[in-house]
C-alpha cells in the first residue's frame, strides 16, 4: 500500500484529498502576530475576505518536521508500507527540507523499519505540485508500483507548466516576489505580469494589458505546449473570483483541441498571501523534448 502526502500548498480541493486519501502537512500563516495552520485553522474565503484590510502583511512558514513525522507514523499504523511525499519547490520554501528532516527522524525512531519513503522536490508551486500529487494518486489507483510513481514524479516534475497572473502587483512586491522597479513599470503601463517557474523559482515570462489578453495568452500557450499523450487533466486555479476560472475553462474547451478533464480549484491561504485576490492560474504537463 502506498501513502501519498503533500504540504498544504498543493491546493487540491477537499473532495480530491478525501477521494484519494491524501494527507497534508500545513504551512503556517502569521496574521497580525497570530499563527494559523493553512487549511486547518483558516480557510481561503475567510482569508481573502479580510486580506485587504490587514494592517500588516501576512507571512508564511514551512511545515514543522513533526507534522510530517506524525503523518508518516499514522500511515504505518494504517497499514501503508510505502510513502511518497510531494513538496513545493525547495527554491521557494523550506517545505522539502522539513520533509527530509522528518524522514530522518522517522528512521531514527525505528531503525529496523522496512517502510520505503521518498520525498519529491516538485520544483512546482500551488496546483503545479497538486497536479503531481493528483496524478500520483491516479497511478496508484490503477496499480502502479512505488518505484514507477517515484520515477514519474522525478521525470515529469519539471514539465509541469505554470501560468499565473495577479490582479494587483502590490502583493507580489510585499512578499518579495517582485522588484520595486518591475512593480512600478507594471503599474505605470497597466500591465499584468504572467509568471511561471524557472529553476524552481517564480519568474515573469510575459506581460499583458488586461485580463482578456491574459486569458488569450493562457489559451494560446496551452494549445501550443500541452503534451497530448500525458495530459489527462488540467487544473485552473483562482483565489477569490471563480468566474474568471470558469471563463478560462470555457475558452480552453471551445478554442483548443483538448478534450480531457479540467478541474477548477481555489488557491489556498499560503499561496494567496503572495498573489492576492483576483489571481488566476493554469497548470498542465507540457511536451518533453525528443
Amino acid at each position: 500500500m502506498i501513502k501519498i502526502l503533500a504540504d498544504s500548498t498543493c491546493d487540491l480541493s477537499n473532495d480530491v484529498l478525501e477521494l484519494y486519501d491524501i494527507s497534508l502537512a500545513p504551512l503556517t500563516i502569521n496574521i497580525g502576530g497570530k499563527i494559523y495552520r493553512d487549511r486547518v485553522d483558516i480557510e481561503p474565503d475567510e482569508f481573502y475576505g479580510v486580506m485587504e484590510d490587514l494592517a500588516e502583511f501576512p507571512t508564511t512558514g514551512m511545515p514543522n518536521p513533526a507534522e510530517y513525522v506524525a503523518i508518516m507514523h499514522q500511515a504505518v499504523k494504517d497499514g501503508y508500507k510505502e510513502i511518497i511525499c510531494i513538496c513545493m519547490s525547495s527554491g521557494t520554501s523550506g517545505s522539502y527540507q522539513s520533509a527530509e528532516i522528518a524522514k530522518g527522524y522517522f528512521y531514527e525512531e525505528d531503525r529496523n523499519s522496512t517502510v520505503k519513503i521518498h520525498i519529491v522536490d516538485s520544483s512546482c508551486m500551488s496546483h503545479g505540485s497538486g497536479l503531481l500529487v493528483m496524478q500520483s494518486a491516479l497511478m496508484r489507483e490503477r496499480g502502479a508500483t512505488f518505484e514507477s510513481i517515484v520515477a514519474f514524479n522525478e521525470t515529469y516534475k519539471k514539465k509541469v507548466k505554470h501560468f499565473l497572473s495577479v490582479n494587483d502587483l502590490d502583493h507580489l512586491l510585499k512578499s518579495g516576489r517582485l522588484t520595486n522597479a518591475s512593480a512600478f513599470i507594471g503599474k505605470l503601463l497597466m500591465l499584468k505580469p504572467i509568471m511561471s517557474m524557472k529553476k524552481g523559482k517564480g519568474a515573469i515570462v510575459g506581460k499583458e494589458r488586461g485580463l482578456k489578453k491574459v486569458l488569450k495568452h493562457y489559451v494560446t500557450e496551452f494549445s501550443n505546449r500541452y503534451d497530448r499523450e500525458m495530459t489527462e487533466f488540467v487544473i485552473i486555479g483562482y483565489t477569490s473570483d471563480r468566474k474568471i476560472a470558469e471563463n478560462l475553462k470555457s475558452k480552453i474547451k471551445s478554442e483548443t483541441d483538448y478534450s480531457g478533464d479540467i478541474f477548477i480549484m481555489q488557491m489556498g491561504v499560503s499561496v494567496g498571501t503572495h498573489v492576492g485576490p483576483g489571481a488566476i492560474s493554469l497548470y498542465f504537463l507540457e511536451k518533453r523534448e525528443k
